[in-house]
């Protein structure tokens, strides 16, 4: 995982592309940023593991368990797209902890692209490729996955996502749990909710799929 670091790096150091994150934020980069970016790949881990495995169980003569063998879902061939991708939280944290997965960074603004471009190459991720539009316009459909972090309402964001998601594809956001507390009772929607190291506020993980 040092190419976690070196993205972090990357993010705080580089000036030619403006200033990517404020002075605040860059002393908490790794704990806040780097650690919300990589929520998405814990739930993801823990979905596959309760809903996509299959679990063996090897008994030996006296029926005791002697073995527990995971047999994992393949998912090199799925596709997942960030949209408003900024600076690259968090997309480019998931890229480089799920290699298997091609990426797609959709960010319109032209010093914000340039960056991830500049950041692609230096990191060897072959598996993400940066888009300069919206969202809406950047052609991409048939998705499994869609993500955005801190982007808009739950709601504006679903509405953009949904048309590109594929039928049983997952829409993936971060927001602060305040801010989706009205989502609590929506049968639609699961919320994982979290801290992050050194932070008062509550974080939640919201999805839903496209049916």
């Amino acid at each position: 995982m040092d190419k976690l670091y070196d993205f972090a790096d990357l993010v705080v150091e580089t000036k030619q592309f403006g200033n990517l994150i404020s002075a605040k934020d860059s002393e908490k980069f790794l704990s806040r940023h780097i650690a919300d970016s990589l929520v998405p790949y814990i739930y993801i881990d823990e979905r596959r593991k309760t809903k996509d495995e299959r679990l063996f169980e090897e008994k030996d003569e006296r029926g005791t368990l002697s073995s527990i063998v995971y047999q994992r879902s393949d998912l090199s061939s799925k596709t997942w797209a960030d949209m408003g991708a900024g600076a690259g939280c968090p997309v480019f944290p998931l890229a480089i902890a799920m290699p298997w997965v091609q990426f797609y960074a959709v960010e319109p603004r032209h010093m914000r692209v340039e960056f991830m471009n500049y950041a692609k190459e230096k990191l060897g991720l072959k598996n993400l490729t940066v888009v300069g539009k919206r969202f809406e316009t950047s052609g991409l459909a048939d998705l499994d996955f869609i993500s955005c972090r801190a982007l808009s309402t739950f709601e504006n964001d679903w509405e953009r996502a949904q048309p590109a998601l594929k039928k049983g594809g997952l829409f993936v956001t971060l927001k602060s749990f305040n801010s989706i507390s009205h989502l609590e009772n929506d049968p639609a929607v699961n919320i994982w909710k979290y801290k992050l190291p050194n932070e008062e506020q509550d974080y939640a993980l919201v999805t839903r799929g496209n049916k």
